[in-house]
């Protein structure tokens, strides 16, 4: 927690609206629609780079991507359906940037893993030395906001490297690994509830854990039998979760029920 000196020169900083977060209320909704969006990113990825061909689909993932982060940063609050098509936006390009790592510079899987969980350290490292913190309820500065969107962004290539380690260079399956991730998935949220897990802690453990939970599932439909799945194809799947995001995301953007509440500078 920053000291209070350090505390009022961030709240300065921010300008209007310094009280208020540009991102959602952590409510069950937040969980669903971002697990939804990570098995939708993965199999958007996986459909249009077959389609298109990886260099296309990545041309076209990173601009999505870089069009909806700006439009985001340009919001003065959270708009529902701003911030949670820029997610979806990482979600695809996080995913395109972890496979072009190993299928095109031919990275492993293994390594690929480590190297983004370093990435992702580092990062969170200088979020904190930076600002003191590192919980969502304070991002209301552009330097904040900046340290939020590439910790998000890491945490999704990240999952994609692990998801596909697990699943495919360990030979689990999707499903098993889909399992697996699930029973991860608590353990930060039980340690945070009846082991003193610092909530900021609990919330950062499981929020990597959804990229590899949703996508494994996502995978699993996705995917063909010969490959341990259902073979419903990625273009549907990619179509199936696309409709619950846009209902659950437009419902969110009319009822405001994960609008943040304008809090104090810093509030854990």
């Amino acid at each position: 927690m920053a000291a209070p000196a350090e505390r009022q020169r961030h709240h300065g900083a921010a300008g209007p609206g310094a009280g208020w977060s540009k991102v959602p209320e952590v409510t069950a909704l937040f969980w669903v629609v971002k697990i939804l969006t990570t098995g939708m990113g993965e199999t958007a990825s996986d459909y249009l780079g077959r389609t298109l061909g990886p260099i296309p689909a990545g041309a076209l993932g990173f601009t999505g991507f870089a069009l909806l982060l700006v439009a985001q940063f340009r919001t003065r609050r959270y708009r529902a359906g701003i911030y949670w098509s820029a997610i979806v936006m990482v979600s695809v390009f996080g995913t395109m940037a972890a496979d072009v790592v190993h299928v095109i510079a031919g990275v492993p899987y293994a390594v690929s893993t480590a190297a983004f969980s370093v990435a992702l350290a580092v990062i969170l490292f200088a979020w904190y030395r930076s600002e003191g913190t590192l919980s969502i309820h304070s991002i209301r500065t552009r330097r904040r906001e900046t340290f939020y969107w590439a910790t998000v962004l890491a945490t999704f290539a990240l999952g994609t490297a692990v998801g596909d380690l697990l699943a495919g260079t360990l030979n689990l399956g999707y499903l098993p690994a889909g399992i697996v991730f699930g029973v991860l998935i608590l353990v930060p949220a039980l340690s945070g509830r009846f082991l003193g897990l610092n909530a900021v802690a609990a919330f950062w453990g499981a929020y990597i854990l959804t990229r590899p939970l949703g996508a494994s599932f996502a995978d699993w439909m996705g995917v063909s039998a010969g490959r341990g799945g259902l073979d419903w194809g990625t273009g549907p799947v990619t179509l199936a979760l696309t409709v619950p995001i846009a209902a659950l995301v437009g419902y969110l953007a009319v009822s405001g029920k994960d609008s943040p509440k304008e809090t104090l500078p810093d509030a854990a």
